[in-house]
């Protein structure tokens, strides 16, 4: 599925050439809010489970125009509150932050997650002390619900939002 904003993004689904993007993606600034960069290993393997995924979809976010690589962003189902939910997550590459792209990127996983289906609400867990990510969630028109202890990655328990979009709203 090709997901695209028309102002701005293009959202090109995850592929075996996107690995380039994750190592970009891993330094120390863009893995602050998220328990830091990751092993080699590790970044193999969660590029593997991109490529696998069975219940939601990762993308690429290029720029509309040039097809230009500026960021990644997906859902994928978690267990959340007694429910199955789609949860997302974003990373916009430092020399294209500021530009409303990842704002424009949420809104349209958005759109393929309510296309997909089964799940009713899409969740984002930014840790509340991460600004730039709560702001996207703020303008791509998530409801906040509150601060919750969110474990990510697995072991590492911090204080996040819960942000949420209702998907069945038209």
């Amino acid at each position: 599925m090709d997901t695209t904003d028309a102002r701005q993004v293009r959202l090109e689904p995850w592929a075996e050439d996107d690995f380039w993007l994750l190592s970009r993606t891993n330094s120390p600034e863009m893995t602050e809010h998220l328990g830091g960069p990751e092993t080699e290993e590790r970044l193999a393997a969660r590029h593997r489970r991109y490529l696998a995924l069975e219940a939601g979809r990762m993308y690429r976010i290029t720029l509309a125009d040039s097809g230009e690589a500026v960021g990644s962003i997906g859902f994928w189902e978690r267990s959340w509150r007694e429910a199955t939910v789609w949860e997302t997550g974003w990373g916009v590459l430092p020399e294209f932050q500021g530009r409303g792209l990842a704002v424009r990127a949420a809104r349209a996983v958005a759109e393929a997650a309510r296309a997909t289906g089964p799940h009713r609400y899409l969740h984002a867990f930014p840790r509340v002390d991460h600004p730039a990510s709560n702001a996207v969630c703020r303008k791509a028109g998530f409801e906040l619900l509150g601060q919750v202890d969110f474990e990510y990655p697995k072991g590492q328990w911090a204080r996040s939002n819960d942000w949420r979009i209702d998907l069945a709203r038209t």
